[in-house]
This record gives C-alpha cells, sequence and structure tokens, in this order.
C-alpha cells in the first residue's frame, strides 16, 4: 500500500480503537509505527491531530475535522482493491469482441453459449464488421479481440483459429460444374464475384499467372455473392468455411491448384488484456489453445 495511504489507515484505526496498541494489532504492525506514521502526518499538515493521555487518545478539533476526508479515502482505496480482487476472481467484467461475418456465424455462437454459462457475471459486447473495420477497432482500444482473416495488422497479437479451403462458386448448371476440380484459368475468363472482406484475403493473387479476372461484383457480404452466383450473373471464390448452411443452389468445388484462408483472432496486446479477456480466450476452439498466440506470417496461396 501506498506510505501515504497507510498512515491515514493508521489514523483512522487510533480513532476508531481509541488505543496505539490496537490499532497496531489490527494493522500488524508496532506500536511504535503507528505512532511515527500518525507523527509524520501531524509534521506534514502542521497540524496536532490527538491529544494522548492515560485514557488513550482523542481527537484534537483540527483532527475532528479531517478524520472523515481520512475515513473516505481509506475507504475508497478499500472498494479499489476489493473490485481488482473481484476482477482477478472474474466476478465482473466485460469482453469488448470485434468480429467479420464468418466467426459472428461459424464461432461465436458456441463459444458464447459455455462462456455465458459458466461465468454468468461477465459481460460481453458484439462489434460486427470486415477485417479492416475489426483490426482498427483493436488498433485503438474499441475492442478487446477480434475474430477476422489473417494475416491481420502486424501490431496485433495472432492467434490461429482454422485454415479453410478456398473453393470455386459456380451456378448449379454451369459447364465447369461437371469436372472434378476447376482450373483457375477457366475462372479467370468468367465474370468475377470478388470476396474482398478488407484486408488481405489473398483471392486475386492466385491469378497471377493467368491474367486478370473481370471483376463483376467486389464485396464482403457472402450472401450477395452467393445470391449473384444462383441467379447465374457470375462465379467466385470463397472459403468452404462460409458456406455452411447456407440455401443457395450453387456449385461449390475445389479448385485444381488447392488454395486456402487463414481465420484467427486478434487482440492488441495479451500480456496487457483484462482478465475477462483472458478467461474469454479459454473458450476458443481446442487447436487455439494447442498452438498458442503467435505473430502468422502471410499464409501460402
Amino acid at each position: 500500500m501506498d506510505m501515504n495511504l497507510q498512515k491515514y489507515l493508521a489514523f483512522v484505526k487510533t480513532v476508531e480503537f481509541g488505543s496505539f496498541t490496537k490499532a497496531a494489532e489490527a494493522l500488524s504492525c508496532s506500536q511504535s509505527g503507528i505512532s511515527r506514521m500518525i507523527h509524520d502526518l501531524e509534521t506534514e499538515w502542521g497540524l496536532s491531530l490527538m491529544e494522548r493521555g492515560r485514557a488513550g487518545v482523542r481527537l484534537t478539533a483540527d483532527g475532528k475535522v479531517l478524520l472523515p476526508h481520512a475515513q473516505q479515502l481509506c475507504a475508497s482505496c478499500e472498494a479499489l482493491e476489493v473490485e481488482a480482487a473481484r476482477l482477478r476472481g472474474l466476478e465482473s467484467g466485460t469482453v469488448r469482441i470485434a468480429a467479420a461475418p464468418a466467426a459472428a456465424t461459424h464461432w461465436l455462437p458456441n463459444i458464447l453459449r459455455e462462456f455465458q454459462r459458466d461465468c454468468p457475471d461477465l459481460r460481453y459486447e458484439l462489434l460486427h464488421g470486415d477485417t479492416n473495420t475489426v483490426e482498427r477497432w483493436l488498433l485503438e482500444g474499441s475492442a478487446d479481440c477480434g475474430f477476422l482473416h489473417l494475416p491481420a495488422h502486424p501490431d496485433l497479437d495472432t492467434v490461429f483459429l482454422e485454415q479453410s479451403q478456398l473453393l470455386a462458386i459456380l451456378p448449379a448448371h454451369h459447364p465447369l460444374a461437371a469436372q472434378p476440380r476447376v482450373p483457375l484459368a477457366a475462372l479467370c475468363r468468367l465474370p468475377f464475384l470478388l470476396y474482398q472482406p478488407g484486408g488481405h484475403s489473398g483471392i486475386m493473387q492466385l491469378f497471377a499467372q493467368y491474367g486478370t479476372p473481370e471483376v463483376l461484383l467486389e464485396t464482403s457480404d457472402v450472401q450477395a455473392i452467393l445470391s449473384m452466383a444462383e441467379a447465374g450473373l457470375g462465379v467466385s471464390i470463397l472459403p468452404a468455411l462460409l458456406l455452411e448452411n447456407l440455401p443457395y443452389r450453387i456449385c461449390a468445388k475445389s479448385l485444381e491448384t488447392p488454395a486456402y484462408q487463414r481465420f484467427g483472432l486478434a487482440l492488441r496486446d495479451r500480456k496487457a488484456a483484462s482478465a475477462a479477456t483472458r478467461k474469454f480466450l479459454d473458450y476458443l476452439p481446442y487447436r487455439t489453445q494447442r498452438e498458442g498466440p503467435r505473430r502468422l506470417a502471410p499464409p501460402p496461396l
């Protein structure tokens, strides 16, 4: 405890017990230590706080004026320590979670259900945005952790969650749907619906040796891409993870040259994260706990 606070506490306890000896016992220090701290206060303030006598101690007029302030300060200090202990014990706290669309539907429901079941007194706030927006929220401190596409901004600590295969998205009756694997060169010659979730998706890099696709639409809205592909307006490439439980009549085929997209969680500084945030990290998928936090290099495509 700060030395000045210790002095104020010595003052308050001595008045409370009416005795240096009893105050010393309550604060686990010596009687001479209590006497010295009160003497130091009187010297610092240039005032006499107590009168000593055979019957014990009693406050001077100045002491009576200052005592309520010292009591309030000590009570505030105690409340601060209690609240810090509660946070360490995870009895309270809030986690601000930012999520790109993929995470909001794929991981968060199960994670939050278990988190809330085991830690009912912890609260969470959800923020939804693309990868660029999630990164910005993390860097400026508006969010405690965020689910996004990897690689993330180099100033963030990242945790790998899952690698998802990139699949060619075709209208259900497209001629390429009959092939076991779709060549990138063939997609390059068709109207292309570009999935661009913010940050680095790596999809355009796949076409480096084949030319530049004719981009009809560029969006982070997966359902918009699937809806347009279903209508026969274009083709696309999407991570398999984003295609679960979506009711569109499209064909998803493996690429002739396999490629993958990484997904993960990021936070500004794991060591400085709140106790509530660190507890939330315990509920990430098992593979995350096995690999542990690390900075990720751009994935090979």
